[in-house]
């Protein structure tokens, strides 16, 4: 296998999709010579080969793969190959909540690119600094330090081991339906389907049911008796596995990839006390929800919780650089001014992505960002999507909060069955799979996770692409609507 690249001599305009075949060593265009010194070759007998195909991807089967190549972006849209454009109703993962190409945040990652690229997280950075600060600035009270890490599983890693040093206990509690990341801790903590592949069921945590009146385990028929039920059962389950073993309970405020579940009022609240009565310390995972995504700085907010660690990643830069991080109440922080915090990372408080935060949550508060999610949430997102519940009898349920939504596809709303089975694939995943071809034939992309439909357009999205978007799903949606029972 070999590859190599060297620069094309031509300063001659390009199209983006000259761009990638450059890359490929197969530029025509003019004045480029036709192509690189050398192209780039893959392969023991030096085969053209795609260079996606190179990659091995997370969370899929491998081998060639039938998606567009993405070589640009501005604001609400994505670019491919050939300069055609998709809506991103995605935010890629949940994670451009400022769109593409923001102009303070790529402003601000070349600014610091100029003075310094990069440092050792044992020094002192005047960059790392102001991002803590301003994040700070914006979390619950009481939370007055930031460890930072390169995305959410790592922070999640760091929160629990600091609640394991802080209480000197060995188990953790998580809920069913919840996704914390793919690392070791982070994957048993995980309570939904993406776990079973991964989990040795040695690693302390112990699972319980949190609030979800469409699927309620607990029989409720309103949002305040699924709430208090919820509740009831989480103080069953800490008593029983003996409050003096469990150092920490991860909970993120509303459940984000595994359902898009927004708990009842009082629930965040209830938790909050359970914990400060038994002693645990209380881990809520912002990675996908904090940073406005609600409508709300974090999604404790909406209950006036202050968890005693937050853990955040994706909407703190908006993804533009990798970036995540533990933001720790005072009682743990003592903790480590009297020993060492045993754990560090290389890439800790990485100067650009630390510039990326500032440039990121600067733009938030000068273009209002959380307030624009809070309405593109209550004005256009709920409004638009409840009307698929009457066009569509594959839609089963519809909800959300602020820029976060999810579209429920059902075989039959009476008994609730998933359109595709948990972990389908091939021939069983037919419907999901024709539901993102007609999106991505008429230039949207979604982010659909089993049998949902996650809407989370950028936060700074306009009215008119917002109402696009919702009229391409309503189109799209008539493809699943086959498969209904």
């Amino acid at each position: 296998m070999m590859a190599t690249i060297a620069f094309c001599s031509s300063r001659a305009s390009f199209s983006i999709a000259c761009a990638r075949r450059r890359l490929l060593g197969t530029c025509g265009s003019p004045g480029c010579g036709g192509q690189w010194d050398e192209p780039i070759r893959s392969g023991r007998r030096g085969a053209p080969m795609d260079p996606d195909e190179l990659v091995f991807h997370p969370w899929t089967m491998q081998g060639p793969r039938d998606v567009p190549t993405f070589v640009g972006g501005s604001g609400s849209y994505v670019i491919d190959e050939g300069g055609r454009r998709y809506l991103d109703f995605s935010s890629q993962l949940v994670f451009t909540s400022l769109g593409h190409q923001h102009p303070a945040i790529v402003a601000a990652v070349k600014e610091q690119a100029d003075r310094l690229c990069t440092l050792a997280p044992g020094h002192a950075s005047d960059i790392r600094g102001e991002a803590a600060r301003l994040i700070i600035d914006v979390a619950p009270a009481g939370l007055g330090h930031v460890l930072f890490t390169t995305g959410g599983t790592e922070a999640i890693e760091h929160a629990v081991r600091m609640a394991r040093l802080h209480t000197g206990r060995p188990k953790v509690l998580a809920a069913y339906r919840s996704y914390h990341g793919s690392t070791t801790t982070s994957i048993h903590l995980t309570g939904d389907p993406r776990r079973w592949a991964s989990d040795t069921g040695t690693a302390g945590v112990v699972h319980f049911f949190g609030p979800f009146l469409y699927r309620s385990a607990f029989n409720s028929s309103t949002a305040e008796e699924e709430g208090q039920s919820a509740l009831g059962h989480l103080e069953q389950v800490i008593l029983l596995e003996g409050p003096s073993t469990i150092a920490a309970l991860v909970l993120e405020p509303v459940t984000g990839s595994s359902g898009v579940i927004v708990p009842p009022a009082g629930y965040l609240r209830g938790v909050r006390d359970l914990c400060t009565r038994h002693g645990i310390t209380f881990i809520a995972d912002e990675v996908l929800v904090g940073f406005g995504r609600t409508g709300a700085w974090f999604g404790v907010d909406h209950d006036g919780v202050a968890p005693d660690l937050l853990v955040f990643a994706k909407g703190v830069n908006s993804g533009y650089v990798p970036l995540g991080g533990v933001l720790i109440g005072d009682d743990i922080y003592e903790t480590f001014t009297r020993r060492p915090y045993p754990a560090g990372m290389t890439y800790s408080g990485h100067p650009l992505a630390c510039a990326a935060a500032v440039g990121a949550i600067r733009a938030m508060h000068q273009e209002r960002t959380v307030a624009a999610a809070a309405r593109l949430g209550r004005d256009i997102l709920e409004p638009g999507l409840t009307k698929l519940v009457a066009n569509h009898p594959c839609v089963g349920d519809v909800r959300g909060i602020g820029g976060l939504w999810t579209v429920e596809l059902v075989r039959h709303r009476e008994t609730k069955e998933p359109l595709v089975p948990v972990g389908a694939t091939g021939e069983a995943n037919a419907p999901m799979a024709a539901f993102s071809k007609a999106c991505l034939e008429r230039d949207l992309l979604p982010l659909v996770l089993g049998n949902r439909v996650h809407v989370a357009p950028p936060l700074n999205v306009n009215d008119e692409d917002a109402a696009t978007g919702l009229a391409i799903l309503d189109d799209a949606l008539t493809a699943a609507d086959s498969f209904v029972d």
